[in-house]
């Protein structure tokens, strides 16, 4: 397994099998492209970093720029359980200590900086918050989590039927100390869902990867254009979503101008290969 794992890492992405020779589904009319997607754990490791160099802790609101973000819709296919609408007043950053005076227990909590991935926690109560950082489920002041970021209250992006706020706590708290092999969830954002929602989904193979791509990530890129990517797991898809929301608006946009397949950064550890299919569609 090493061998091939060691080969995997030396394809080219014109080396890739597709799932049809000729990038073709034999059930619709789309060009589809079949990429072998090799990621590591998490995302969290990289969360304070940039280059590999410790990011120093983010003190000034301007350091966020929501121009810079994109609008997202996730579909598990005909429904969506998504919904990220950059005009909403929910997606408004405050402040850390100004969140700690609107925040209600089994709230989550998003928090935000300029080329760094999103962060959730769980709030728990009295100004502290659960959530899952550089490999370990830690229970911390809300403050101290953010690193001085932005965040904002995003109990509504995801369209799941949420818990009752007291089940939300606990099975944050439960899992708290919990670290490296324990663990299963990918990241931040999918440990704090799992929290509210409870789906399997959120979880580490929780869902088998075959067949068709059921999930659909829709990204915004302008008024009249769109990028559609699709999934075999809601897991493989965050953990795309948030690559996106890392890179930004603008690279997300020459990527695309580039090429229609979104690719990995070259410095994303090998851990599992994954199959992800991607589809262009311009909405007019």
């Amino acid at each position: 397994m090493g061998n091939q794992v060691e080969k995997l890492t030396h394809l080219s992405y014109a080396e890739v099998p597709t799932a049809d020779p000729n990038g073709m589904d034999a059930e619709e009319d789309a060009s589809r492209i079949g990429v072998s997607y090799i990621f590591s754990n998490d995302d969290e490791e990289l969360e304070d970093t940039v280059d590999g160099r410790e990011k120093e802790q983010v003190q000034d609101a301007t350091l966020y720029d929501k121009s810079n973000e994109l609008e997202y819709a996730i579909y598990n296919r005909n429904e969506c359980i998504y919904e990220k609408n950059l005009k909403s007043a929910d997606m408004v950053t405050s402040s850390p200590e100004n969140l700690s005076n609107k925040c209600r227990p089994g709230d989550l909590v998003e928090f935000v900086a300029t080329s760094q991935f999103p962060h959730w926690v769980v709030y728990v109560g009295d100004l502290k918050v659960v959530h899952l950082h550089r490999g370990e489920i830690k229970n911390s002041y809300l403050t101290d989590a953010s690193h001085g970021k932005g965040g904002r209250i995003v109990n509504e992006l995801y369209k799941y039927k949420a818990f009752h706020p007291d089940v939300v706590v606990r099975n944050a708290m439960e899992q708290v100390g919990a670290r490296d092999r324990e663990l299963s969830w990918r990241n931040s954002e999918c440990f704090a869902a799992w929290c509210r929602f409870g789906k399997r989904e959120f979880k580490t193979g929780g869902e088998i990867r075959i067949g068709k791509q059921p999930y659909r990530l829709k990204v915004k890129l302008s008024e009249k254009k769109s990028q559609v990517l699709e999934f075999q797991s809601l897991e493989d898809l965050i953990v795309e979503k948030r690559r996106i929301e890392q890179i930004g608006r603008a690279a997300v946009i020459r990527e695309h101008e580039k090429t229609p397949l979104s690719r990995p950064p070259p410095n994303r550890k090998i851990n599992e290969c994954q199959s992800v299919y991607l589809v262009n569609h311009i909405c007019t």
